[in-house]
């Protein structure tokens, strides 16, 4: 069983918000989730204009690929995140936090000129370790 927990060297800036690391022991399996979009049940991009409901059905798509693959979230470690515009930052910290909490996992995030569908307004990445 894998364990996971924040991590901060000394001396380094340790923010409220996010961790600038997660330390991972005892690991058997390591899950790499491509970047997920919100795509709606024909498969087109979902919610066109709504970052805060994208981001929502991404951050789900997540949950859904950790736990088909017999973890949880709390087993997810690393997220990049790439917005189409930076000043959504605020918009999509909501469901971040209703699916992640305030803390882990270690993230990235990235302003992009665009996506593979111009509809789409952001894209996340992930890695779990179960």
């Amino acid at each position: 069983m894998a364990t996971i927990q924040a991590y901060c060297a000394k001396g380094v800036y340790d923010p409220p918000t996010y961790s600038q690391a997660v330390k991972v022991t005892g690991a058997q399996t390591i899950l790499f989730l491509s970047g997920q979009v919100a795509y709606d049940a024909q498969g087109n991009p979902a919610h066109r204009g709504d970052v805060a409901a994208q981001a929502r059905v991404v951050f789900q798509a997540i949950k859904a690929q950790v736990e088909a693959a017999g973890g949880s979230l709390a087993n997810v470690v690393k997220l990049n995140t790439y917005l189409t515009d930076i000043r959504h930052r605020a918009d999509i910290l909501p469901a971040r936090e209703e699916f992640f909490g305030k803390k882990l996992p270690a993230s990235t995030l990235v302003a992009v000129d665009s996506l593979a569908h111009p509809d789409w307004l952001i894209e996340v990445e992930a890695i779990a370790v179960l």
